[in-house]
């Protein structure tokens, strides 16, 4: 392979190369499903989807796995102040989950585990930590001993005196320092059954970051290649990670360790503590999925995006020519040649770790270049080079069309009288009902073809 990742864990760019040749073993820290996705939550795994797709474009079998965290804090006191159990609560925002996932285009996982089908592994790991000396009881809980552990610190590249305990990481009686974190907590009485387990620590539920530690490892083994999520779990969630799993299996977690950027809203990160955030299903009343998806792929992984309507507006209009060029020319079914020198430039985007505003470029270019020679076979590399990018597979005329305030048959009737209009060169009732149909968003294109239109938006 000629990939090269950025590592977040080394700080440098860095030739990939699997533990298994062909064979790219992933991990990517999923949603704690209590509420709708956020458009933070659309950046990470649209980014991280767009890695899965590049690495399987490249040739390589990819098992990946991405968790779903149906155990927490927040869980509990949502069903709590729902009146509902924790699993009617976390069943059904999986479904909206899928519902904006899908609506994405964003791809299943190989595995898709849930938190607390794991509950055995996790105890095993707390066992192992507490025999090796890194984990401690106290009023119930297990605490990790994180100044008992050398590596801590290396991936977010502080020292122990620099770290301050996470918004998480609540700092607790019992605890022998701040930092030190929960990897099991004694069940309190106001919380309901179905939030407990039995343990040789008596009822309890797992901390937050042994369930990644425990559903990684046991899917895709001690050491995989990539662990990949969102530039805020790099510190405490992700170090706490290799704290736990390297320190009971005495062997490093993920060999790549990959941070998308944040997603801003006037230039402040976005996030449910400040109010500032969208749901998908707020953006997706405004704007279509494609449109969506676009805007994020267009910005580098790790780059950080600003959000506006402003932006999305901008996408839709970009996104627009390339659908328009593959409307224009009919793309023909082709199989990616990578020496090709449009396919050959847009692989040393993504071959750049994932670089994937050069590769959009290449697209544009490669678009201007299909309507000018009018080349199915140009349409064709196009849509099929979009397609490692989760874009440009729909239906031209229908995503052109989309959002149309009148039907077709009222749009054709119109522009069958604006012909007629024109036959009588009464040109001044043919640009009134074209301007008419301007005010209804429907922009209508002339060609040596005939009339054709599109939705203005």
């Amino acid at each position: 392979m000629s990939l090269r990742i950025y590592n977040t864990l080394t700080r440098a760019l860095e030739e990939f190369s699997p533990i298994e040749a062909g064979h790219v073993r992933m991990y990517v820290c999923g949603i704690t499903v209590y509420d709708l996705c956020h458009v933070g939550h659309a950046r990470a795994y649209v980014a991280f989807d767009v890695v899965r797709r590049w690495l399987e474009a490249s040739g390589c079998r990819v098992t990946f796995v991405r968790n779903i965290t149906d155990i927490d804090d927040k869980i509990i006191r949502r069903a709590v102040e729902n009146g509902e159990t924790v699993r009617s609560l976390t069943d059904r925002m999986i479904a909206e989950m899928y519902r904006d996932f899908d609506a994405l285009d964003i791809g299943r996982p190989t595995h898709e585990p849930r938190a607390t089908e794991y509950v055995p592994q996790m105890l095993d790991i707390v066992r192992k930590l507490e025999s090796k000396g890194l984990a401690y009881q106290a009023n119930g809980d297990v605490n990790y001993a994180v100044r008992r552990f050398p590596g801590y610190g290396k991936l977010s590249g502080k020292t122990l005196d620099e770290l301050h305990a996470g918004e998480r990481v609540a700092v607790a009686e019992g605890k022998e320092d701040p930092l030190d974190f929960a990897l099991w907590k004694a069940a309190k009485p106001d919380e309901p059954a179905d939030a407990q387990w039995d343990s040789g620590y008596g009822r309890g539920r797992p901390g937050w970051h042994i369930e990644c530690s425990a559903m990684s490892c046991a899917l895709l083994g001690n050491t995989f290649d990539i662990h990949g999520g969102g530039a805020d779990l790099q510190f405490p969630h992700h170090e706490n990670e290799i704290a736990q799993s390297e320190g009971a299996n005495g062997v490093p977690l993920a060999n790549v360790w990959m941070h998308n950027g944040f997603v801003n809203i006037d230039n402040e990160k976005m996030s449910k503590s400040l109010g500032n955030f969208f749901t998908v299903r707020d953006v997706l009343r405004k704007f279509d999925p494609q449109t969506l998806r676009f805007f994020i792929v267009r910005s580098h992984y790790r780059s950080p995006i600003n959000y506006s309507d402003v932006h999305l507006e901008d996408a839709r209009a970009a996104l627009k020519r390339l659908y328009t060029a593959l409307d224009a020319v009919p793309p023909a079914g082709v199989t990616v040649d990578w020496d090709e020198p449009y396919a050959a430039r847009f692989k040393a985007a993504m071959d750049n770790d994932f670089g994937t505003p050069d590769a959009v470029a290449v697209l544009f270019e490669l678009a201007a270049e299909a309507n000018r020679t009018r080349s199915p076979e140009r349409a064709g590399l196009l849509k099929a080079l979009g397609a490692t990018l989760g874009i440009l597979q729909g239906e031209p005329k229908a995503f052109l069309r989309a959002g149309a305030s009148l039907d077709e048959a009222t749009i054709q009737e119109r522009i069958a009288a604006r012909a007629a209009a024109k036959k009588a060169k009464d040109f001044a009732e043919a640009d009134r009902i074209r301007q008419e149909l301007l005010a209804q968003g429907i922009v209508l294109k002339d060609s040596a073809a005939g009339t054709t239109w599109e939705a203005a938006q």
